[in-house]
């Protein structure tokens, strides 16, 4: 009979890491003992994913608000700023924020509307169209939006993020301006120099801003892209991908990954004979349907990943075989029909009907999705998932 099993996802448990401790001996270690635990066997083309928080944790790369002042006065001048297009976020940027406002006189903070980035919102878009408000082209003042929408606070958190943010800035010794706007040109009439704080949207918001006038124009990937005072850094990211760690450091994204991945793959190589894949996590991009946010704050979902998660998946839909290729079948003749098909399939099926309604998206985002949702962000202690089945297929005994 077939194994009736597919696809399995495991949280594993680990010690809390810090500073200093071997990311590679822990991570394999966890693994193995899990193994045994849990009474599971390791095989070729399994997965183990850890969280990028642990890699970053045990490199020790961490900045406190005062690196992040001193960087951004360092390339600003320590005068007026514009911070446009940051996403509304208690843990990954307002603790960026208050070093962001440390290191300038005043701070001109642009919030794009309804929504941010990531999908937090200020205001719904039916509002908007109650006010006749046009998004693509007007700019509100702190006052304007004030008078139209009053004090909207988030689904979830409960938090007025225009009144948060202000308040941070203020206490950290800047002035501030408000305004609402989706174009980074707005924000040239209140100064040329300019802090994009988006992520995915960037390099167009950069080359905008530069095109227009702009004189200073840096990303969150270009603060803390070297060491401030013996300050963690990341040369790639920046401040992009951090997260809050205690009042007042933050916790960067993780660099150098790459060497990790593979000497965990080696270790259980020697210590399984298995050749088992191996990756870094962060975000793995799904969206919320009631509070709309993508779970997509970091620069990239896996930052290092062993070579065998390369590329897309190269799948059949099952459903389009079954209604339309051998619409006539049924039971076992049909089972052993699309066996068949799967056997023979082509090595690249894009662009193919029968592959029409499969997801169209990187092995490393997919599996991303697949350990953010299994190992979860509060207190599972969790921050390895282990995945099996994942390359099978409905031939797989």
């Amino acid at each position: 009979m077939s194994r009736m099993i597919g696809t399995v996802s495991r949280g594993v448990r680990a010690p809390i890491i810090r500073k200093g401790d071997d990311i590679v001996e822990i991570v394999t270690n966890s693994v193995l003992e899990a193994a045994k635990d849990g009474g599971f066997e390791i095989r070729d083309r399994d997965i183990v994913a850890m969280t990028e928080a642990i890699v970053a944790r045990a490199q020790g790369n961490y900045a406190t608000v005062d690196d992040i002042a001193a960087d951004v006065k360092a390339k600003f001048g320590g005068e007026t700023v514009g911070v446009i297009f940051p996403i509304l976020s208690r843990n990954r940027f307002a603790i960026c924020l208050r070093g962001i406002a440390k290191g300038a006189k005043k701070i001109v903070l642009m919030l794009s509307y309804p929504s941010d980035e990531v999908g937090n919102h200020l205001v719904s878009y039916d509002q908007l169209d109650e006010k006749g408000i046009n998004p693509y082209t007007d700019v509100l003042s702190l006052e304007k939006y004030r008078e139209l929408f009053g004090y909207e606070k988030h689904t979830f958190t409960g938090v007025d993020y225009v009144e948060y943010y202000e308040q941070l800035i203020r206490e950290s010794g800047a002035d501030c301006e408000i305004i609402f706007a989706n174009n980074p040109k707005a924000v040239l009439d209140y100064t040329k120099n300019v802090l994009c704080c988006d992520i995915h949207t960037r390099a167009r918001t950069k080359r905008i801003l530069k095109a227009s006038g702009a004189e200073i124009v840096l990303g969150l990937d270009e603060i803390l892209n070297a060491s401030v005072n013996g300050s963690g850094y990341n040369e790639n990211y920046g401040l992009l991908g951090s997260n809050k760690a205690t009042e007042d450091q933050v916790k960067l994204f993780p660099r150098e990954c790459q060497p990790v991945v593979d000497a965990i793959a080696e270790k259980l190589k020697a210590a399984t004979g298995k050749n088992v894949e191996v990756m870094v996590y962060g975000d793995g991009a799904f969206k919320d349907p009631v509070g709309k946010i993508w779970e997509l704050a970091d620069p990239v979902v896996s930052p290092a990943y062993t070579a065998g998660l390369e590329g897309t998946p190269n799948e059949l839909k099952l459903k389009y075989l079954a209604d339309n290729d051998f619409s006539d079948l049924s039971g076992d003749a049909l089972k052993e029909a699309i066996k068949e098909k799967i056997t023979e399939k082509d090595g690249n099926l894009v662009g193919q009907m029968v592959s029409e309604g499969t997801t169209p998206r990187r092995l490393t985002d997919l599996i991303g999705s697949l350990c953010d949702l299994t190992s979860g962000s509060g207190d599972k202690g969790t921050p390895i998932v282990y995945i099996q089945g994942y390359f099978d297929n409905y031939t797989t005994e």
